[in-house]
């Protein structure tokens, strides 16, 4: 078995604000989503929402603020799960809730272990 990231990316819109109801109805979403994915004993970490604060070091060690310079999407969060093949990961992602309908994309990398 193989791991891979899902990396979630949506475009960034600060203006849009959701209601308490809508982000119950997100979040069980997602739980669901991942819940299947932990069902089928292939969900390896969680992963983590990212916070829209950061700096971006650039090359000559300048810092910038903000992980963002001037792009149109965000990267949200991540998680890591299990496949025999990127195929088969893809195929998990395809299930996301930010695909389903919340208008984002799910990037799919494989992770190279780091054998010493």
């Amino acid at each position: 078995m193989n791991e891979f990231v899902l990396i979630f990316r949506t475009d960034y819109l600060p203006e849009v604000k959701f209601s308490p109801d809508e982000m119950q109805s997100m979040m069980q979403h997602w739980q669901n989503w991942m819940g299947g994915i932990a069902a089928q004993n292939k969900l390896a970490d969680s992963g983590n929402r990212l916070g829209s604060n950061g700096n971006t070091l650039q090359p000559g060690s300048v810092i910038t603020n903000g992980p963002y310079a001037e792009i149109k999407e965000i990267i949200t969060g991540y998680i890591i799960i299990r496949a025999e093949s990127i195929d088969e990961a893809a195929e998990m992602a395809k299930g996301c809730p930010l695909v389903v309908g919340g208008g984002g994309q799910v990037e799919v990398r494989n992770i190279v272990p780091m054998n010493g």
